[in-house]
């Protein structure tokens, strides 16, 4: 089934990080899941000269931390959550990642910010390192909204990624008694469109057999499906449709530990995660 059972938390004391706790304390009491929460200071020591500034910046630093997971421990109080606290110290997210592998966690929840129209373009450089580093699956989860597993929207382009992001969303759906929405979006410039209308269709239904092979697994589970195929710039087309449609989710793939390449310079991954009003589920293979 689609549940998540250990979920790894990354908090860095921002609302964002709150937010994407909180979100994960809701998981975990739908899927009576076991919740690790870790936050990450940086390393110090090579950086003075003098053994006083040292010990002053580190335990300034551990302080902090330790603030960070305090907090955190009152919100699972109000939460009523049981959770494990980890203080690490390291680059975040070479921290995330190796928590994430060395403790076999299903689910990694990263916080997004999002105030500024920059931080909504852009991922942030520790959340872009650990989806394109780690196996596991990521959930990015903006400040101020909730996750909803019980209207998925899944973005699928036909690829062996996609196919991995579809078995998840249709797990996910049916777990939950969820229905579930899958759009391919075509998208070619207006001079491709004028010079070759032909290619341009050959797009289009291969974007349809795409959907519908979505639709025929998802039906074959007993959930309900729609499908879509657009055509526009792809991260838009995919935001519009979620707004749409309200929802609870965005479902999409992304490659293994090659994938950062494809976080990087405004590819269409990093582009939804950056303006998605709703959470977005990032798969793994």
């Amino acid at each position: 089934m689609g549940r998540y059972r250990k979920i790894l938390v990354a908090v860095d004391g921002s609302e964002s990080s709150r937010n994407a706790f909180r979100q994960a304390c809701r998981i975990a009491r739908d899927d009576k899941s076991w919740i690790t929460v870790v936050t990450a200071i940086p390393f110090y020591q090579d950086q003075f000269d003098v053994l006083s500034t040292k010990e002053n910046v580190g335990r300034a630093l551990k302080e902090e931390g330790e603030r960070i997971l305090s907090d955190i421990k009152k919100l699972a109080d109000e939460e009523d959550a049981f959770i494990k606290l980890r203080l690490e110290e390291g680059y975040p997210s070479d921290t995330i990642v190796d928590v994430a592998e060395e403790g076999n966690f299903d689910l990694i929840v990263i916080g997004r910010r999002g105030r500024s129209r920059l931080e909504r373009a852009l991922v942030g450089s520790v959340t872009a390192r650990v989806i394109g580093q780690s196996q596991r699956d990521i959930l990015v989860v903006p400040s101020g909204t909730s996750i909803g597993w019980e209207n998925v929207l899944l973005a699928t382009d036909g690829s062996k990624y996609s196919m991995a992001a579809t078995n998840k969303a249709i797990d996910l759906a049916k777990s939950y008694n969820g229905g579930l929405k899958a759009i391919s979006v075509v998208d070619v410039t207006e001079e491709f469109q004028t010079e070759a209308p032909g290619a341009v269709e050959a797009l289009v239904k291969e974007a349809w057999r795409f959907v519908e092979d979505v639709g025929k697994k998802a039906d074959a589970e007993g959930i309900k499906t729609e499908t879509f195929v657009r055509e526009g710039e792809i991260f838009k087309v995919i935001i519009d449709i979620s707004k749409e449609y309200k929802s609870g989710v965005i479902v999409m793939g992304s490659h293994g530990r090659t994938g950062l390449r494809r976080l990087l310079m405004g590819s269409v991954t990093e582009k939804v995660i950056g303006y998605s009003p709703w959470p977005v589920l990032v798969v793994k293979t």
